[in-house]
């Protein structure tokens, strides 16, 4: 059974920064694809970034681009993202998920999703 389990959310202030994983259980990391995606209320679900499962490809969109960074440990089977520079805007429930190769960040692409969790952005 493929589980994902993403961790690491809270409240944090215009500016600062948190640090993202995602748990992987019951496939190897290494054939994955692992996409971070964001939801606002109201809002539709919104590629985030991507990293390819083996020549270390990572795509991110314009909106946090130069401002977030991905890293896979294929050893622990865990995704990470860090955000830095946060800003109001980036409010909303992180998802990560498993897809193949060259999934990008087409939320429609990707089989396996975690359940979320909340990152806020506010003084």
């Amino acid at each position: 059974q493929v589980q994902l389990v993403e961790s690491g959310g809270g409240l944090v202030q215009p500016g600062g920064s948190l640090r993202l994983s995602c748990q992987v259980s019951g496939v190897t990391l290494d054939y994955y694809a692992i996409g971070w995606f964001r939801q606002a209320p109201g809002k539709e679900r919104e590629g985030v970034s991507y990293t390819s499962p083996s020549d270390g490809r990572t795509v991110f969109s314009d909106s946090v681009k130069g401002r977030f960074t991905i890293s896979r440990d294929n050893a622990k089977n865990t995704v990470y993202l860090q955000m830095n520079s946060l800003k109001p805007e980036d409010t909303a429930v992180y998802y990560c998920a498993a897809g193949y190769r060259g999934s990008y960040l087409d939320p429609y692409e990707y089989k396996f999703w975690g359940q979320g969790t909340q990152v806020t952005v506010s003084s």
